[in-house]
């Protein structure tokens, strides 16, 4: 019987962190997964800092005005496993980035890759670059 009531007093605790934990990786409430946005513009900054990387990117629309996306990437230590330096990206490389984009509209996105100026393609840090696609 006492078993039974550590047990429970266990997974009790367990589902008290199960919010909390939803929360900070509430991706799919927050960035539209099932749509995609492009776009190529200039990078602004890069904050290489935990608990997630941001990238911003300046990008011009066809009346000289701009507007700063942010996209968001994983941490530090798992971008850099994956390909990413501190160093990968500098403050006015062309780039051309895709991502799941916010369901209110603001400019900001989940990254799902980039194209760096030299043509390789990184993902946001979660998973192993993706491959680019074949030219045919």
């Amino acid at each position: 019987m006492r078993h039974r009531l550590v047990a429970l007093a266990g997974v009790l605790y367990l589902g008290t962190l199960a919010p909390s934990a939803y929360a900070h990786h509430s991706h799919p409430y927050f960035y539209d997964e099932c749509n995609s946005i492009t776009i190529e513009g200039r990078v602004d900054r890069v904050e290489f800092k935990n608990p997630h990387t941001w990238i911003q990117v300046l990008v011009a629309d066809g009346k000289g005005r701009q507007t700063e996306w942010g996209f968001e990437c994983g941490s530090p230590n798992m971008m850099s496993r994956t390909g990413w330096k501190r160093t990968t990206l500098k403050e006015g490389d062309r780039v051309v980035v895709v991502g799941n984009p916010l369901k209110d509209g603001r400019p900001n996105a989940l990254l799902v890759r980039i194209t760096l100026p030299d043509g390789r393609v990184l993902g946001p840090g979660d998973a192993p670059a993706p491959k680019p696609l074949a030219k045919r």
